[in-house]
């Protein structure tokens, strides 16, 4: 009977997907709360309920349960569609205002923010003496750095670099400014509201970036 083994195959697959956030969110809560070095294949185990072999099959060991914890965070889902083919990114890529082209990078970078910024301070101290924390921490800084660089060149056919900056020192800029170690250290550390990053790092990067006839002055918090 086909339909009902594509039934059972499409419910054991549900099923397993099911479990496999389940242990991916035990782990990035423990990750955060006890560090990656501390945080046992065991108590994610118990943390998400399930067995020890349970978690290896759903997900895998220490390296890749924080390697799919950040890459979901960063994209806010665990569908397998790539940030640059996400709607926010997308419609960024249809603006030709330069003001509105920060706009909108801001809004991208920010919305996941809360999500990745604790998770990327995992990573940071966990890199320093894993070497497959460190591989992946050098991934992630990469394609950082690639995303901002597609930005600027973005903005810089649009008119949005001022004068006497290179598309390669803007990328620079921007891959600093958007790191979530920023937002950890604003708004986790120094207790800033989420408005008050995001309208800091919109007014920072027009400063920043923009030809000075539409940057604006001030980058503090009001």
């Amino acid at each position: 009977m086909p339909v009902k083994r594509e039934y059972s195959s499409q419910l054991r697959a549900a099923q397993a997907r099911q479990t496999r956030r389940v242990v991916v969110a035990a782990a990035a809560r423990l990750f955060v709360a006890a560090g990656f070095g501390l945080t046992t294949i065991d108590a994610v185990a118990d943390a998400a309920g399930v067995s020890r072999r349970t978690v290896f099959v759903a997900a895998g060991g220490k390296g890749e349960l924080l390697k799919l914890a950040l890459e979901w965070a960063l994209v806010g889902d665990d569908d397998a569609v790539p940030l640059q083919d996400r709607p926010g990114v997308r419609a960024i890529g249809q603006l030709t205002d330069p003001q509105a082209i920060v706009a909108g990078f801001v809004a991208v970078v920010t919305e996941s923010a809360p999500r990745v910024a604790e998770l990327s301070q995992v990573l940071i101290a966990a890199a320093g003496a894993d070497p497959e924390m460190r591989t992946l921490r050098e991934e992630h800084l990469a394609q950082r750095w690639a995303g901002a660089r597609a930005f600027v060149g973005h903005l810089a056919r649009h008119g949005g670099l001022r004068d006497g900056i290179a598309n390669d020192t803007a990328a620079d800029i921007v891959w600093v400014h958007s790191d979530p170690g920023m937002y950890h250290r604003f708004v986790i550390e120094r207790h800033w509201s989420h408005t008050q990053y995001v309208d800091w790092l919109r007014r920072t990067l027009a400063v920043q970036l923009l030809p000075a006839i539409t940057g604006e002055p001030g980058v503090g918090p009001s």
